[in-house]
């Protein structure tokens, strides 16, 4: 179980905090490995205004942030997509991919197959370009220019070897010390971006253990995503680099996707509303 609080203050004040737990093995009984809630406390008296279901939330900010890094570091011409993972992260991530690049092609792979086939045959119909479920990571990510990994590995499920110069890489699976979804040698080939140095430094097994093995330095985190956001920091410089944005996930995403669907509700009067 994982607690994460955050605040904003200015035009709209509020306290939010998501309680989730993850499970991966529910995906063998049919539930999202993502469980728990979102709470929203006004700022300015502190009354619960809302609570949101933590695993639609999680789903769909994590593919949110996703998409604006791709638009930030991904080629304009970036439009062969895969993914490796094909949980509801997976489907958020290509709904994400597609807002923001002309996708021609996206090819899913998953340690089980047959949720990667099960992913095509629902996403499919959605799209006007080709979904292919493929027998492994390296089939789906030779060729691509934009990957998105979200597994439950500990190990890397990718290579150097199979990554294409120019490609964009979106790791959002591991998130622990110990764990990692990508090799030493991919890191050090790539231009990485973080949703947070603190977080990175603690938390990311794809930095740690690279730096551990001697792979990569302490000066490779090129930058956070706001400070390229705000202009305060360079994306991509090259058709040829490897971006790479290693997400870990913030509380006030969180609370920018609970307060957004709280005024929506009051505005259209949807969800159930109770009296405390």
């Amino acid at each position: 179980m994982a607690l994460m609080p955050a605040y904003r203050s200015g035009e709209w004040s509020a306290y939010g905090v998501k309680t989730i737990c993850l499970f991966p093995h529910n995906r063998e009984v049919g539930k999202d490995i993502h469980q728990g809630s979102v709470q929203l406390f006004s700022g300015d008296s502190g009354e619960l205004l809302a609570v949101v279901n933590g695993s639609a939330i999680t789903a769909i900010r994590t593919a949110a942030v996703s998409a604006v890094a791709t638009r930030l570091l991904a080629r304009e011409s970036a439009n062969d997509l895969a993914i490796i993972g094909a949980g509801r992260q997976g489907m958020a991530h290509l709904t994400a991919m597609a807002e923001v690049r002309s996708l021609k092609k996206v090819r899913v792979a998953d340690i089980v197959f047959e949720r990667a086939e099960q992913f095509a045959a629902e996403m499919s119909p959605k799209y006007a370009f080709p979904i292919e479920a493929v027998a492994s990571a390296e089939a789906a990510v030779r060729n691509a220019n934009i990957i998105v990994t979200i597994t439950t590995c500990t190990e890397p499920v990718l290579r150097r070897e199979w990554i294409s110069d120019g490609a964009h890489l979106n790791l959002v699976g591991a998130s622990l010390p110990h764990a990692r979804e990508v090799d030493g040698a991919t890191v050090a080939a790539s231009k990485l971006y973080v949703d947070r140095r603190e977080s990175t430094l603690k938390e990311s097994g794809d930095y740690l253990l690279a730096i551990k093995e001697g792979a990569i330095g302490p000066d490779h985190i090129q930058a956070e995503i706001g400070e390229l956001l705000i202009g305060k920091a360079r994306g991509r410089t090259a058709d040829r680099d490897i971006t790479m944005f290693k997400a870990l996930g913030l509380a006030i995403e969180d609370l920018a996707a609970a307060h957004y669907l709280y005024c929506q509700a009051k505005q259209k009067q949807f969800g159930s509303w109770v009296e405390l």
